[in-house]
């Protein structure tokens, strides 16, 4: 047999030699054995015997054989011819006399040279007949004969045929078929008459490849000879192979490595010759191939690397073919799951995410959901969700939002304003259970809508609640005559920031209409002289939201026939001595503007003095073109400053009252700070004041032309 080791793989031949001991008697075939011989016998005359059988081997077989008890007229010979045969005989030494004696019996004992010895006895009966002096001869001392293991019962194999010269009841012969030693059920049969030889049953190769049979043919006198019959059988393809598995692996991890022995078989066939030559094959060897290993074993190999994503489970059927005519096959079939291993990230069913949410919203709102999938199973396919932490520093992360671990949903987590924050973006990372963990990343952009939750600011007229500053209209204007114009901010975007200018109310609403979009202010007629010399108007600004938001703007304008009449818009009507001269206002005003300035440098010196640095020069600069863009930004963020001083242009040939002090345009709003860099590591707050800013009066003759706003 043969003995197969694993890891590593190794075969071995073991031969166990059986040592025979004296275990089995001799037996003869038949327990009586009955001859008939005339009394005409001569001394010397020999009578065949079948010998006894012994299973034993060497000296443990048929050492000698006896006669008991002994007589005068027979002695048993036995040995070994030239050609190898062993015989065994009796041996008549005397005449026989029927009249004396007409039967002798005894008994024949066959003994095995085993320790202690063993016997085996059969009875002889010796019937005396009357003279009958030719025994039966076969034409063969042996007959041979083949036939195939799949012929069908009754099939002759072969004849034996025997002659007798004796004629009458002396030459009629008949055979006997021996039974076989060993044998109870013989699978053959032969004719008494005809000396053919039949199966009786299927004969089968695998079983017994040679029959080994004794005939005996008598004549009617008695006398007998034997004849050995020896019947081949053939062998015929009918076993298919078989396939016998000595080990199996399954399932395997996706990561296993090629040449990794799955299966170990062994092929075998019952048959011989061609029939029995066995040759195997594998249907599919994309991913597994068959390798010989030892003899008729076989290894079933990987050649490929698994994926278990692409291919679950492998069905592999191995065939097993003989070369018989026609060849006979067995099929073999191997099911190799594939387990799992975690080399699988997560992967987002988009590249980014957008998600929107409107301001002032409740807090924990749902905004949406992010998602990932994973193409292995098990733990290894469980995703959870969390925020990463940003990898940038200059951008930081929001902590208003909030993801859910198991199912991705986005929460924001606390009300959000579109005026500090219009979006923000952080990174969500899904994560699977495996060992160790794969990820992936996603960027998810939360963009604020704006809600209609700020009124429009009235930039000019300045809404402060102080006396509202008188806008100069010439009486002569034409229609079309641009009085003033309102100014105002949202700090809304959209069509939440969209302004409409109507007019609200008016001392004569006839006389003034108001631009839309623009909302500048204007004449609609021509002054008559029934028109109030002073007029008050109330503009009302609309913005385009759902629900639209309003703020109000009071105007004044006065109706001059000349720059005389030029009235201080402050308190009550001023009397013709109120009034003064344009000269007298002048003078004090360049005094007060040369004392502002001497005071202001001695600050500057004292406190380069104390401070021992030069102070390096800063300004912040509203230029023209700006100004409408700052003045927005500004009031929205609430930095506008209030302006210092005004400068005026007027026409040639003014008069002396046709200049005034106006009002700053612009609300009180909190003074600023601006940080001014003294070296590589100092910095220095200063107030933070406008330098310049384009007109924003109405610009006709004999009126005011310009007003700008100067300062440090």
């Amino acid at each position: 047999f043969e003995l197969l080791l694993s890891d590593p793989l190794q075969f071995f031949r073991v031969e166990v030699a059986l040592e025979d001991i004296n275990d089995h008697s001799p037996v003869f075939p038949e327990d009586q054995v009955i001859f008939d011989i005339p009394e005409t016998s001569d001394p010397g005359s020999r009578f065949p015997l079948e010998g006894a059988r012994d299973f034993d081997i060497g000296s443990n077989t048929v050492q000698a054989y006896s006669i008991a008890p002994e007589n005068e007229y027979f002695k048993v010979s036995y040995g070994s011819r030239i050609t190898g045969k062993k015989y065994l005989e009796l041996v008549l030494e005397n005449p026989l006399d029927r009249e004396v004696q007409a039967e002798i019996g005894f008994s024949l004992i066959a003994t095995d040279g085993g320790s202690p010895p063993r016997s085996g006895t059969t009875q002889v009966k010796i019937v005396i007949l009357d003279a009958n002096d030719n025994a039966p001869k076969f034409t063969q001392e042996e007959y041979i004969g083949q036939v195939l293991e799949n012929m069908p019962e009754g099939t002759v194999v072969l004849t034996v045929l025997a002659t007798d010269p004796d004629a009458g009841v002396n030459g009629d012969i008949s055979y006997q078929l021996s039974q076989v030693v060993g044998q109870r059920d013989s699978a053959f049969v032969i004719d008494p008459i005809t000396g053919e030889i039949k199966i009786t049953k299927p004969l089968d190769f695998e079983t017994a490849e040679m029959h080994e049979l004794t005939v005996r043919a008598r004549d009617g006198g008695g006398l007998s000879a034997i004849c050995k019959v020896l019947v081949e059988v053939v062998d015929v393809n009918d076993n298919a192979p078989e396939l016998v598995v000595s080990s199996f692996s399954s399932p395997l991890p996706e990561n296993t490595v090629p040449g990794t022995v799955v299966a170990l078989f062994t092929v075998r066939d019952r048959d011989s010759g061609a029939n029995g030559k066995i040759s195997c094959a594998l249907e599919d060897q994309l991913f597994f191939s068959l390798r010989p290993a030892y003899k008729n074993y076989y290894e079933l190999v990987t050649v490929s690397a698994l994926d278990r994503e692409e291919t679950p489970r492998h069905i592999l059927s191995v065939t097993a073919a003989d070369a018989g005519s026609p060849p006979l096959t067995s099929t073999q079939t191997f099911t190799v799951d594939i387990s799992d291993v975690n080399d699988n990230a997560p992967v987002f069913n988009r590249t980014s995410y957008t998600m929107y949410v409107r301001e002032n919203n409740v807090p924990s709102a749902f905004v949406g959901a992010v998602s990932a999938a994973d193409a292995d199973v098990g733990l290894n396919a469980k995703v959870s969700y969390s925020l990463a932490p940003e990898a940038r520093a200059e951008r930081p992360s929001c902590s208003c939002i909030s993801v859910n671990s198991e199912n991705g949903h986005v929460f924001v987590l606390r009300p959000l304003d579109y005026e500090r924050l219009r979006q923000t973006e952080v990174t969500v990372s899904a994560s699977d259970a495996g060992s160790p963990p794969l990820r992936a990343n996603v960027t998810v952009r939360l963009v604020v809508l704006d809600e209609n939750d700020n009124a429009p600011l009235v930039l000019y007229p300045a809404q402060d609640g102080s006396p509202v500053a008188s806008e100069l209209v010439p009486v002569a204007a034409e229609a079309g005559y641009l009085v003033s114009k309102v100014v105002a901010v949202d700090a809304d975007s959209g069509q939440n920031s969209w302004l409409s200018y109507h007019l609200l109310r008016a001392t004569d609403p006839g006389l003034f209409s108001v631009a839309l979009q623009s909302g500048e202010v204007r004449l609609r007629r021509p002054v008559t002289e029934r028109d109030s010399g002073k007029q008050k108007l109330v503009v009302l600004v609309r913005d385009n939201g759902k629900p639209p938001l309003s703020a109000t703007a009071a105007l004044s304008a006065l109706l001059l026939k000349d720059l005389s009449d030029v009235r201080l818009p402050h308190g009550s009507p001023a009397t013709e001595e109120q009034a003064g001269s344009l000269t007298t206002y002048l003078i004090i005003s360049l005094v007060f503007v040369s004392l502002l300035f001497l005071i202001t440098t001695a600050v500057l010196v004292a406190r380069k003095v104390c401070r021992r640095k030069e102070l390096q020069a800063a300004h912040v600069l509203y230029g023209a073109d700006t100004l409408q863009s700052g003045l927005a930004d500004a009031a929205a963020a609430g930095t506008l400053p209030r302006a210092y001083c005004y400068e005026i242009s007027l026409t040639t040939g003014s008069g002396n009252s046709e200049f005034k002090f106006l009002k700053p345009i612009l609300p009180s709003l909190p003074p600023q700070h601006c940080a001014v860099g003294q070296g590589p590591d100092e910095e220095q707050d200063f107030p933070c004041v406008p330098v310049s800013t384009e007109d924003v009066a109405p610009d006709n003759a004999g009126t005011l032309s310009a007003g700008h706003f100067n300062g440090l």
